[in-house]
């Protein structure tokens, strides 16, 4: 760690000058909301390299989550969508409990089931999903003595808000849009 401006390397102070001018520009009010520009420089992730999807299969997904999951091509989209939105995390709840419901096991089990645990339901959790108390103190009982089913109810509730939220905000993206155009 930098103890002092003297000690600090010329890398460290040139980031540190960056950061301010970035802070500086972030907190000047703009004369309008079309001045706000905040640079994004990853580029959001291609679809799998999957068969492109028929109209007849890309419009089913407009009213079923799980036929957009289960297609290929329509949950790599779906991803690339909530990545660029910043809000991947419960689609990747749902398909860490989904892998996690493939271990045989039971050691395998706990070690995922802890990791499931520590990147999305504890509270502070990296990539914590929104998920009711309830809920919340029902998965962590079912995970004393870790099974198949122990985040069922969890996953259940993060599916429901993917289908009442996301899938819609999805629906209406350029994503969809462009696909549903053949």
């Amino acid at each position: 760690m930098c103890k002092g401006l003297a000690a600090l390397p010329h890398s460290c102070l040139e980031r540190a000058k960056e950061i301010k001018i970035k802070l500086g520009i972030l907190l000047q009010k703009p004369d309008s909301v079309g001045d706000i520009v905040i640079p994004y420089n990853e580029k959001p992730e291609k679809p799998a390299k999957t068969h492109k999807p028929s109209l007849d299969e890309a419009l089913q997904w407009r009213d079923s989550l799980d036929k957009l999951l289960q297609n290929n091509y329509g949950l790599a989209s779906f991803k690339s969508f909530l990545k660029s939105e910043f809000s991947e995390e419960n689609l990747e709840f749902w398909i860490a409990c989904e892998d996690y419901k493939k271990i045989k096991s039971p050691a395998k089990m706990a070690e995922k089931a802890k990791q499931i645990y520590e990147e999305f339901i504890q509270t502070e959790a990296p990539k914590e999903v929104n998920i009711d108390h309830f809920t919340k103190d029902i998965t962590m009982k079912n995970l004393v003595e870790p099974s198949l089913s122990s985040f069922d109810m969890a996953q259940k509730r993060i599916h429901a808000l993917m289908e009442k939220d996301s899938l819609p905000r999805f629906v209406r993206s350029e994503f969809y849009q462009e696909l549903i155009k053949q």
